[in-house]
């Protein structure tokens, strides 16, 4: 078993755990295996074990990424193996042909210009692009994000688009190691994203996603119901960001 397939397992077991704690089944919780900045062999270790949806966040790393572990299936004879690539990272204009062209979701819509884009470059052949909205919870000047007074007029505008499919909220809040201010920040995403269902009611049912939490604040996430996590470190090891 390699180190990245024992790491795997780790996070599960602690997805399990959390997701007992609070009475979820632990298949409410999807792992996103956050990528960025390994490698293909990394991502072909984490498929050996299992893995099938993996998080990007550098657009170029992640083209060529996504082409390499196409080669690498290929090449393993992972017959009927389909991975999930999710784009996770900052999205501006100049970006958002590529990512409507190569990934199943974007996370980190922030605004209608950029939803409208990814609907308009949306290759008709593919399914509709799943996207959330990512929503600035924690009001943090550093950060992207629709602010969370504006997510219902922002979801408004781009629900209807064709080729996408709204699927909920985003959010990166402000680190902390109190859980309960942890938990504050997931609840109020959890609230918008109930405020949403009932308000767009028509489309209530695809509006079923919280991405949110990490390593250091998953199990509080989890506890507030997010439906997918996002862990890097904790299975890929220490990683260096690109010069």
């Amino acid at each position: 078993m390699s180190l990245i397939s024992q790491k795997l397992q780790a996070v599960q077991t602690s997805i399990q755990a959390a997701a007992g704690a609070v009475s979820r089944h632990p298949d409410s919780v999807a792992l996103l295996a956050v990528s960025k900045t390994f490698g293909a062999d990394e991502v072909m270790q984490a498929v050996a074990a299992g893995q099938r949806t993996f998080g990007e966040n550098y657009l170029q790393e992640a083209l060529d990424k996504i082409a390499a572990v196409d080669t690498a299936l290929a090449a393993a004879q992972y017959a009927g193996v389909l991975l999930e690539w999710h784009f996770i990272g900052p999205i501006q204009s100049n970006k958002t042909r590529p990512i409507a062209e190569h990934f199943h979701w974007a996370h980190t819509v922030d605004r209608e210009k950029i939803a409208q884009r990814l609907s308009m470059q949306r290759p008709p052949h593919l399914p509709p692009l799943n996207i959330c909205l990512q929503v600035n919870i924690s009001g943090e000047a550093s950060k992207s994000g629709v602010a969370p007074s504006a997510v219902l007029d922002t979801a408004r505008a781009v629900v209807g688009l064709p080729h996408l499919a709204l699927r909920g909220l985003m959010v990166i809040p402000e680190p902390t190691e109190d859980e309960q201010k942890q938990r504050a920040a997931f609840r109020q995403t959890r609230e918008l994203l109930q405020q949403l269902q009932s308000a767009l009611s028509d489309h209530a049912a695809q509006l079923d996603t919280l991405s949110m939490g990490m390593s250091a604040d998953m199990a509080a996430a989890i506890a507030e119901g997010a439906t997918i996590v996002r862990v890097g470190s904790a299975i890929f090891g220490h990683r260096v960001k690109p010069e």
